[in-house]
């Protein structure tokens, strides 16, 4: 009795699995699938995976080791500087300590740290003979599992010793070892599976005694095993018969305890011990496998499950959107009773669906809209009419007449008092009166475009969305028209959702809000327009979904109700794409809405060729903020390595640079964001987009800090990132010393321009002094001298005159007049004589008193002190005014035999001094200041206040004139 009942039961569970695995979700509808080949630099016939906090993923293989940051492969034949000993690998793992474990096939082991690395050889108690496995114990220690035995390097240890007969295993054929959560450590051998619990000193045996080549733990704590020839066994601990549970090369159990199996053609999702649950749940070569023979399977930090292949390296990303997997024509999402989903389209019926595919069938023929009264009545339009079916599931036709019949219903809406309408692909809108379809339900103005929504306010009010960014609302018998004049800006409009007293509405080209008379159209960040919405749903939670052209987006209850008080801000939101599950994109065309939230609190959304779900309150979120690295450096062309780099030295009069970094998200790195910073260079945090390096040209000698932060696809960032500090060294050109030294070169030079532009101004003066000159001495050696000569002649002819007589009178004045032009003409002469510049004053006013002395009966002489300097320009003008004054005034009216001009140069001070012997000021024209009608002394004194210098006349009768002119240096140089 016992044994038939133990078999009725075993049918049983065996039914109810293969039920479940019947029922199943396809692989490919849960898991995103992506392949690399050595097209796209992936390894072949990896042997292990491995992954660090770091959060590289490094892949053992026989033609090296590789690591991936889930753009780039890349094969590492150093790690962290440090090169390998081999390329031919077999086993990879990252120690909880941050090293990396590599085994070779042929060999031993090498550990790589940021500081060093170190191969063990003989004399670290290791055997050349090749690695099976690495693994890394509860307590810190490496084990690692060799072809003659299994050797333990233990915390602290600086040698390996092998465990064999002392500890109960075998000497020989050590291939993998396994530590369960429970501390228990497993070994597979060729003598079968071996176990020793926390505690033992010895290993025992478990079952069967075959040859177990690979180790996996289940959820419930079981261990699984592989032989070489492909059964799979459930080990035990008691001595007992285990016979093979299904064949496979090795098996995984994810973080979620879901059963994975490797196949020599395919990868598989177990549902069930006892059944294969079919080719929907292989991963193949007919679904991209990167190649036959898949060899060893991973799960990453994130979830995600790698596999490696002959020829490739394949990934599967679980989905966070679930699509049916059903092929529809043009789906159609209805609102059933208690807010169930329906789901029919353009070809088929009507069912019930839940999120793991069809229910049962509700209603037969195909449907292009629908719409779910308040009272439970289901509208239905098809081909030849609407169906109205009631609560109660009774179901009637409501044909439409003749000239509309056979054409596709774009939306179906009751406005306020309960009366269906209708928009249709000809350009007409309906309204079902008492059995009648009424045009425009007897409405003008109705804009005779295409209604492609329509939609019902709290207020009863019957909105209908047409083309060109059209609305119209219905109330009664009222038509009011909204559009652009409103702040519409949409296009065709594609879906419209009431909200409290506001009505969301969404278009060709974004969504917009109508509220207090105008649409207010929503923005997202980057520049984000939302286009192609034909659904939207507002939770009760306050968020905002919208399915779109783009894909699915989701709009936080914050970011909303932030966004409803400043709609100039754009909101931050999450979209949901081909990278999440989607497939297809929004309906643009009926059937619409393409997006409902069911009762189930799922979100069903409708695409162009399938439906599918999403759990707002359970989405998948990824944590883990992206470690950040910089991988590289190009200086001017040349490749630098930067790992282990406190300070990187480059190059003198580098000016180019090319910076390589990259975030560790495995997920969708395509969605990670970057942003980075050259400290001292720029002025902000630039993004990263589409690209994973920095450049920078022309940049000058120095100290620079490279600084990245990231963030994965869910916005959670990294923000200490990583950094890269640099030095640039000068050249010599750009060094400080030839900076002095330049400075010292151009000082030179332009003293030398100064010296030469002296010279040559002097040269210039002396020249123009001769030349004038000689025109003076001409002039006097010729029209002066013959001028006097005719004025002697005429004085001497005078002479034969009376005095007194008129005619010697005349003749007197006559002379008298010639006499005083002789005078002048000799003063202009004098004047001739001085220099036409007066940029260097010594010469100006030495010419200038030369010339007055060659012609009046006086000496002159003149004497500088101190290094001349150039005055400053209105200064120069005013004290060679002053100086011609005083030296015109000394030679004219003194008397004097001796005239003398100094000039001082000093420090504090400018000083022009001219003294004469002449015979003195008179007392009273000292006391004034000068004689009545002359204007010499006065005009002299005015000169020297307007240049802020002190003017000093000293004289006595009979003893001569000594005028000084004394200049603040800070106003004279």
């Amino acid at each position: 009795m016992m044994p038939r009942v133990f078999t009725l039961l075993l049918f049983l569970i065996i039914a109810i699995q293969a039920s479940r695995a019947e029922a199943a979700r396809p692989l490919l509808t849960d898991y995103t699938h992506t392949a690399w080949t050595e097209l796209d630099g992936a390894p072949s016939g990896s042997t292990r995976f491995a992954q660090g906090a770091d959060g590289w993923l490094w892949i053992a293989s026989p033609t090296g080791l590789y690591r991936f940051d889930g753009v780039r492969f890349e094969h590492a034949d150093k790690v962290y500087g440090f090169p390998l000993q081999s390329s031919n690998l077999m086993a990879v793992t990252s120690a909880s300590d941050g090293a990396l474990w590599v085994g070779y096939r042929v060999g031993t082991v090498t550990v790589f740290r940021k500081n060093g690395a170190h191969t063990y050889m003989e004399d670290d108690g290791l055997n050349p003979v090749g690695v099976m496995h690495i693994a890394e114990a509860p307590d810190g220690g490496i084990w690692v599992a060799m072809r003659d035995g299994l050797a333990v390097l233990a915390p602290g240890a600086q040698r390996f010793e092998y465990l064999r007969g002392e500890a109960g295993l075998p000497p020989l054929g050590i291939f993998q070892v396994l530590f369960a959560r429970d501390g228990t450590a497993w070994v597979g051998t060729n003598k079968g599976p071996f176990f020793r619990r926390k505690g033992e000193a010895r290993f025992s045996p478990a079952y069967p005694r075959v040859t177990l080549v690979s180790l996996a733990e289940a959820p419930d704590g079981a261990i699984w095993g592989n032989d070489p020839d492909k059964h799979t066994y459930r080990i035990s601990v008691a001595d007992q018969p285990v016979p093979s549970q299904f064949e496979s090369d090795g098996v995984l159990f994810d973080r979620h305890g879901t059963l994975w199996a490797k196949h020599p053609d395919r990868f598989e999702r177990k549902l069930s011990i006892v059944s294969t649950g079919g080719p929907e749940q292989y991963l193949t070569k007919a679904d991209n496998l990167s190649g036959l023979m898949p060899v060893t399977a991973f799960e990453d930090r994130e979830g995600n499950l790698w596999l490696g292949t002959t020829r490739g390296v394949d990934r599967l990303r679980p989905n966070r959107l679930l699509t049916v997997d059903l092929p529809l024509r043009a789906p159609a999402l209805v609102a059933g009773p208690g807010g169930t989903v329906w789901v029919g389209d353009y070809e088929g019926d009507l069912w019930r669906y839940n999120a793991d595919g069809r229910l049962r069938r509700e209603e037969p023929g195909a449907i292009t809209a629908s719409y779910a009264a308040p009272d439970g009545v289901l509208w239905l339009g098809g081909l030849e009419g609407v169906k109205r079916r009631d609560a109660n599931g009774t179901v009637t036709l409501l044909p439409f007449p003749d000239h509309i019949k056979g054409l596709r219903v774009h939306a179906l809406q009751q406005d306020g008092d309960g009366a269906l309408w209708g928009s249709f692909s000809t350009n007409s809108v309906y309204k079902l009166v008492d059995g009648q379809w009424i045009r425009n339900g007897g409405l003008q103005g109705i804009p005779n475009t295409l209604t492609a929504s329509m939609a019902r306010d709290a207020a009863g009010r019957l909105w209908m969305g047409h083309v060109r960014s059209q609305i119209s609302v219905v109330h009664g018998a009222e038509l009011r028209r909204l559009g652009p004049e409103q702040g519409l800006k949409l296009g065709t409009i594609l879906a419209m959702t009431a909200d409290g007293d506001a009505m969301w509405v969404g278009g060709e080209q974004g969504v917009a809000l109508y509220r207090a008379g105008r649409f207010v159209t929503l923005g997202g960040e980057h520049g984000e327009a939302f286009a192609g919405v034909s659904g939207i749903a507002r939770l009760p939670n306050g968020e905002l979904w919208l399915n779109g052209a783009e894909g699915l987006y989701r709009i936080s209850a914050g970011e909303v109700r932030r966004w409803l008080g400043h709609s100039a801000t754009a909101v931050a939101f999450a979209r949901f794409n081909a990278q999440d599950g989607m497939q297809g994109h929004a309906q643009q065309w009926r059937p619409l809405p393409s997006l409902l939230y069911g009762s189930d609190g799922l979100l069903w959304f409708a695409t162009s060729g399938s439906v599918g779900t999403v759990d707002p309150a359970h989405l998948r979120h990824n944590p883990l903020p992206p470690p950040v690295e910089v991988t590289g450096l190009h200086a001017d062309g040349l490749r630098y390595g930067v790992a282990g780099t406190a300070l990187l030295s480059l190059p003198k009069g580098t000016r180019d640079l090319q910076i390589d970094f990259t975030a560790l998200s495995l997920s969708i790195p395509e969605r990670v964001r970057l942003r980075y910073r050259l400290v001292g260079w720029d002025d902000a945090w630039k993004e990263a987009v589409g690209r994973r390096e920095a450049y920078y040209t022309n940049l000058a000698p120095g100290k620079y800090r490279f600084e990245v932060i990231a963030a994965n696809e869910d916005g959670v960032w990294n923000t200490k990132g990583a950094a890269l500090d640099m030095k640039i060294p000068p050249t010599f050109v750009q060094s400080v010393w030839f900076k002095l030294l330049l400075a010292a070169a151009c000082l030179l030079i332009l003293y030398a321009a100064y010296v030469l532009r002296i010279r040559y101004l002097t040269q210039l003066i002396q020249e123009r002094t001769a030349e004038r000159m000689r025109i003076a001495r001409t002039l006097h050696d010729t029209l002066l001298q013959s001028m006097q000569a005719l004025l002697l002649s005429f004085d001497a002819h005078s002479r034969h005159l009376k005095e007194g007589t008129p005619e010697r009178r005349r003749l007197d004045q006559t002379l008298n007049l010639a006499e005083q032009l002789l005078v002048e003409g000799r003063d202009q002469i004098m004047d001739l004589r001085t220099a036409v510049s007066p940029e260097v004053l010594s010469l100006t006013l030495e010419e200038f008193g030369k010339g007055l002395a060659e012609h009046r009966t006086h000496a002159f002489q003149m004497r500088v002190m101190g290094t001349p300097r150039k005055l400053r320009p209105g200064v120069h003008e005013e004290v060679y005014a002053i100086g011609r004054e005083a030296l015109f005034n000394a030679s004219r009216y003194a008397e004097a035999t001796r005239i003398e001009l100094e000039l001082e140069y000093s420090a504090s001070a400018f000083v022009l001094r001219i003294r004469d012997n002449g015979r003195g000021l008179e007392e009273e024209v000292a006391i004034a200041g000068g004689k009545p009608g002359h204007w010499g002394l006065s005009g002299m004194r005015e000169r020297a206040e307007g240049i802020g210098a002190q003017l000093e006349i000293a004289s006595e009768m009979g003893s001569g004139i000594e005028i000084t002119l004394t200049l603040p240096a800070r106003r004279a140089y």
